[in-house]
C-alpha cells in the first residue's frame, strides 16, 4: 500500500500536531475541522512550532516552508475521501467519532485506510460501523505530537496484515517508534497512566496531600517530569475523566471508579490548562494549586 496523502479530521491539539509531523516527514495533508477558524489556527500554530524547531536547530531552515506548502484545509470531510490514510483525531466521544466515518463513508477510495487516534475507545468496535473493518486500526499520537516518540498501533479483531504493516512503515518513516496494543479498554499508556493520575485525586481527595505535595512527590521522589495533578490538567481533565469511565464500564472493575473529586471539576468546567483552571490556576504569572 503506497501512502502518500493524508486526511486528519480534526484540527485541535492532536490534530495539528499529526499534520505537522505528517507534512515534515514528506506526506501531502488535508486538514479538516468544523470551522474555518479552527483551521486558521491549527495552520499558524503549525507554522510557529516548525519556526520555534528551526531555531533550535531541530530542523532546516527550508523545511518549514517545504512542510507548509503539503498541508492544505477543508470544511468539507467529503474532500477527504480521495486520501490514502484518514487519521480521525476528533474529541474523544465515540458517537462522534462514528458519526465522522459513517458521513466520510460514501467518498472514500476503496483502498483507503481509515484509523482513530481515540486514546482509549474500542478499535473493533468502531471498525464494524464501517464498510471496511479490515483496513481500520487505532493510530495513537501522544501529546505533544511533534516531541513525543511513540505511536501506538492498535489492531481491531478484524484488521489485516497489510494494512497494519502499511502504518507500522509510516510510523518509521515519521521517525517515531510503534508499539502494538491489543484492542483493550485504553490500551497499552492510559490503562497505566490513567488510573495513577487518578490515584494522585484520590489522595487529594482524601486529604493524603496537598496538590504541591503531591506533585512535588512524584517528580522528586518517582523523577517523574511533571507530577501526576499537573499532568492531568496539561491533558485535560474531561480526558481523564473519560478515559476513566472507559476503563471502568469496558473492565468492570471497582479499581477503575473515577475520583468524585475529579468528577467534580470537570462538572465545574475547571479541566485544566485548556480552561486556565483545574488543580492549578493559569490565569497569573505563574499556576497557583486550587486546592
Amino acid at each position: 500500500m503506497t501512502i502518500q496523502k493524508v486526511g486528519v479530521v480534526g484540527a485541535g491539539q492532536m490534530g495539528n500536531g499529526i499534520a505537522h509531523v505528517f507534512a515534515l516527514a514528506g506526506y501531502d495533508v488535508l486538514m479538516t475541522d468544523v470551522s474555518q477558524e479552527a483551521l486558521d489556527k491549527a495552520v499558524k500554530l503549525i507554522e510557529g512550532n516548525l519556526a520555534r524547531q528551526a531555531s533550535r536547530g531541530k530542523i532546516d531552515e527550508d523545511e518549514v516552508a517545504a512542510a507548509m506548502g503539503r498541508i492544505s484545509c477543508t470544511l468539507s470531510l467529503a474532500d477527504l475521501g480521495q486520501t490514502d490514510l484518514v487519521i480521525e483525531a476528533a474529541t474523544e466521544r465515540e458517537s462522534i467519532k462514528q458519526a465522522i466515518f459513517e458521513d466520510l463513508q460514501p467518498h472514500l477510495k476503496p483502498d483507503t485506510i481509515l484509523t482513530s487516534n481515540t486514546s482509549s475507545i474500542s478499535i473493533t468496535r468502531l471498525a464494524s460501523r464501517t464498510d471496511r473493518p479490515e483496513k481500520f486500526m487505532g493510530f495513537h499520537f501522544m501529546n505533544p505530537v511533534p516531541v513525543m516518540q511513540l505511536v501506538e498501533l492498535i489492531r481491531g479483531i478484524a484488521t489485516d496484515e497489510p494494512t497494519y504493516k502499511a502504518l507500522h512503515e509510516v510510523v518509521e518513516k515519521l521517525g517515531k517508534t510503534a508499539a502494538s496494543a491489543e484492542d483493550f479498554p485504553a490500551f497499552i499508556v492510559n490503562r497505566i497512566l490513567m488510573p495513577m493520575i487518578n490515584e494522585a485525586v484520590y489522595t487529594l481527595y482524601e486529604g493524603v496531600g496537598s496538590v504541591k505535595s503531591i506533585d512535588e512527590s512524584l517528580k522528586l521522589g518517582a523523577n517523574h517530569p511533571m507530577g501526576p495533578l499537573e499532568l492531568a490538567d496539561f491533558i485535560g481533565l474531561d480526558t481523564c475523566l473519560a478515559i476513566m469511565n472507559v476503563l471502568h464500564d469496558g473492565l468492570a472493575d471497582t479499581k477503575y471508579r473515577p475520583c468524585p473529586l475529579l468528577t467534580k471539576y470537570v462538572e465545574a468546567g475547571w479541566l485544566g490548562r485548556k480552561t486556565q483552571r483545574g488543580f492549578y490556576d493559569y490565569r497569573g504569572e505563574t499556576p497557583v494549586p486550587t486546592r
